[in-house]
């Protein structure tokens, strides 16, 4: 089968490997339908390390089920399941809590020398407390927003939900990729009244004001913060949702929360300080989130898909084919894409 590696900044390639097995009884294989390429992956295509080995990657897949181990109980071939982006077992004390991401037997796509899920089948571990079985066909038009639920809607909702988004609530999104905007559909699911995202590219915009952004400031760093300082009579934001990772996107939104307020930041961190001096200290605020639990959402937010509430699939602006992902990982990294579906 095709699976997509990276070797190198910019170097993505698509190779022949052989197909998954099952190796243990809670396995299940799965052929995939769709999977795409997540922002978290530039990371490594904008500078991957010397002298690493190659790297499999993907970790957001939709697929139909081909074959499952012998302990497997709640799967068959044939059934259509989403896949969150880690392998967990579903019955430790972790993941009875619904962090799943803290699994104690937590498995991670492509880390045992295999492929990951950016390819044409892949091996699930712990298919029974991972997987979740999906109400529709595999050519259902809800299907890209439905592959949102491996990862990135809930991200974005995790980021509202750790930073306590309560109805009524003025709320700062830093970011506008797909993770920006599903913490902007997450804010608007958890009743905030306004919503003010930092965006600079107008498809973007009009997709986060779709969503439920009533401002947009366009401003970075000192000007943007005080532009939201300007909408908000000084004080800032009750809840800010950081979901870019940087320095820069975590100095701002500790500079634009409101005093007794609480940042939620999911964006993927390539810093290591975080701004908590006196004055800080000062205004009582909390920082808060995290890698999100993907598994634990997944039930919460189906339904509002199903039903036509939010369509988060609208994030995936290009389609490529396994072929061609290169071009998605180049087209995300220009910021010419918010998100590349890749189409099996």
């Amino acid at each position: 089968m095709k699976a997509t590696y990276m070797y190198g900044s910019g170097d993505v390639r698509v190779e022949n490997v052989s197909y998954p097995t099952i190796l243990k009884p809670t396995d299940a294989v799965i052929r995939t339908v769709v999977a795409c390429v997540c922002g978290s992956d530039l990371w490594d295509y904008y500078n991957f390390p010397a002298g690493r080995e190659r790297v499999a990657k993907g970790h957001e897949t939709l697929g139909l089920v081909e074959a499952v181990g012998a302990d497997v109980k709640n799967f068959k071939p044939g059934d259509l399941v989403v896949v969150p982006f880690v392998a967990s077992c579903g019955t430790c004390d972790f993941c009875q809590m619904g962090l799943q991401t803290s699994c104690r037997s937590i498995e991670f796509f492509g880390h045992d020398g295999g492929a990951a899920l950016q390819a044409e089948a892949a091996r699930i571990p712990h298919a029974d407390g991972t997987m979740v079985k999906l109400p529709v066909a595999a050519d259902s038009p809800l299907i890209p927003s439905l592959l949102t639920l491996s990862d990135v809607l809930c991200t974005g909702y995790h980021a509202a939900v750790t930073a306590g988004v309560r109805p009524g609530d003025t709320v700062t999104v830093i970011g506008d990729g797909a993770v920006g905007l599903s913490a902007v559909i997450g804010a608007k699911k958890k009743g905030a009244e306004r919503i003010i995202l930092v965006s600079r590219h107008e498809a973007r915009s009009a997709l986060g004001r779709e969503y439920g952004a009533t401002d947009i400031v366009t401003e970075r760093d000192a000007e943007g913060i005080a532009r939201i300082k300007d909408l908000t009579n000084g004080d800032g934001t009750h809840r800010v949702l950081e979901a870019v990772g940087t320095q820069s996107a975590i100095d701002m939104a500790i500079a634009v929360c409101r005093a007794g307020g609480s940042v939620g930041r999911v964006g993927a961190a390539q810093y290591q300080n975080v701004p908590l001096d006196f004055g800080t200290i000062m205004r009582n605020i909390t920082v808060t989130g995290g890698v999100a639990p993907a598994r634990h959402y997944i039930e919460e937010l189906m339904p509002d898909i199903l039903d036509g509430t939010i369509n988060p699939g609208k994030m995936f602006d290009m389609t490529v084919g396994i072929d061609d992902i290169a071009t998605g990982y180049k087209a995300m990294a220009d910021r010419t894409a918010i998100k590349a579906l890749v189409q099996f």
